[in-house]
């Protein structure tokens, strides 16, 4: 543990994106951690970016340059030594990082499970809902379960989704249950049981990365790495290394801990919703090889309509 004359003399500095989720994520890492080292929290200060992905609101993320636009400019800071370390929404970091980051601490991940608002279930939604979201992997699930309805991008934060919603852009929305709980809204919407509407890789994960060759800040940060969800958050970023996915490929995970085992199904669509194919594999923790083994398995059986989405492991 890091005593407290320590870490006077080393402050640290934290990066995050300025949208509210992602303070309130930061928020909750800065206090872990000064928990975690019984020291003050204004010994970690919060240094806030407006990221490219939020400042482009009106096109679909896969549009205008995936994940990349929510970790560039947190990318460059910390190469630069500007932050210690930043702290990012774990499905939206690329599978791919720059070999200078490692990921410091993967807190204790929250609901997995995905808010539907406007209606009690997929399956209440009238006939012909428009349903707005920017994302494939729900596109493509509702359309699976209900191709009467129509999709229509919606991007922004909670506040603004809402908002759309509200002013009848769409019938109804979804949401993360993680993050309304992190923003304080956890009466909002229905939850869908995440064994029928599988979630989306390392959802309700928040993901510390710092530089590589910087002892100091991974020591302070392990204290609040949780080894079940660094577990299964990086057993489903190889299961989408191994697909070879990007922000075009509809997938989807469930990962559940069964001991020193995780059991993972998950899902491929294709954008349509029209072809799916499904599996599942249980393998031991930290076993890389074991999602590997699922995606050979899902690309094997998958249709072209659903392939040509995912280029499978380099």
């Amino acid at each position: 543990m890091t005593t407290q004359t320590d870490t006077q003399k080393q402050n640290f500095r934290l990066g995050t994106r300025r949208s509210p989720l992602a303070m309130a994520q930061a928020e909750e890492t800065r206090d872990r951690l000064a928990a975690a080292h019984g020291i003050d929290p204004a010994h970690i200060e919060i240094v806030a970016v407006t990221a490219s992905g939020d400042r482009i609101q009106d096109r679909a993320l896969a549009e205008i340059g995936g994940k990349a636009l929510w970790t560039k400019e947190l990318d460059a800071w910390l190469a630069s030594g500007e932050i210690d370390f930043a702290v990012h929404s774990a499905k939206d970091v690329e599978t791919i990082r720059p070999e200078a980051f490692a990921i410091g601490a993967i807190l204790p991940r929250e609901d997995v499970r995905d808010v539907l608002v406007g209606a009690e279930s997929i399956r209440a939604l009238p006939q012909g809902a428009v349903v707005g979201t920017s994302a494939p992997r729900r596109a493509a699930q509702l359309l699976h379960a209900r191709p009467d309805c129509k999709v229509v991008t919606f991007r922004g934060n909670v506040a603004t989704r809402l908002a759309k919603l509200a002013a009848g852009e769409a019938d109804a929305t979804f949401l993360a249950a993680a993050g309304l709980k992190r923003l304080g809204e956890t009466g909002t919407g229905h939850p869908l049981d995440a064994e029928d509407w599988l979630p989306a890789p390392a959802q309700a994960a928040i993901m510390v990365e710092c530089r590589a060759d910087d002892a100091r800040t991974l020591a302070f940060l392990a204290a609040v790495d949780d080894a079940e969800s660094r577990a299964s958050v990086l057993a489903e970023r190889a299961l989408l290394a191994s697909l070879g996915g990007n922000c075009h490929s509809p997938i989807a995970v469930l990962t559940h801990h069964d001991g020193d085992a995780l059991t993972m199904r998950a899902a491929l669509y294709s954008p349509d919703g029209a072809e799916k194919v499904e599996g599942e594999a249980r393998f031991a923790m930290n076993d890389p090889a074991g999602p590997a083994r699922l995606a050979a398995d899902l690309l094997a059986r998958a249709v072209p309509a659903i392939a040509v989405h995912f280029t499978g492991a380099a």
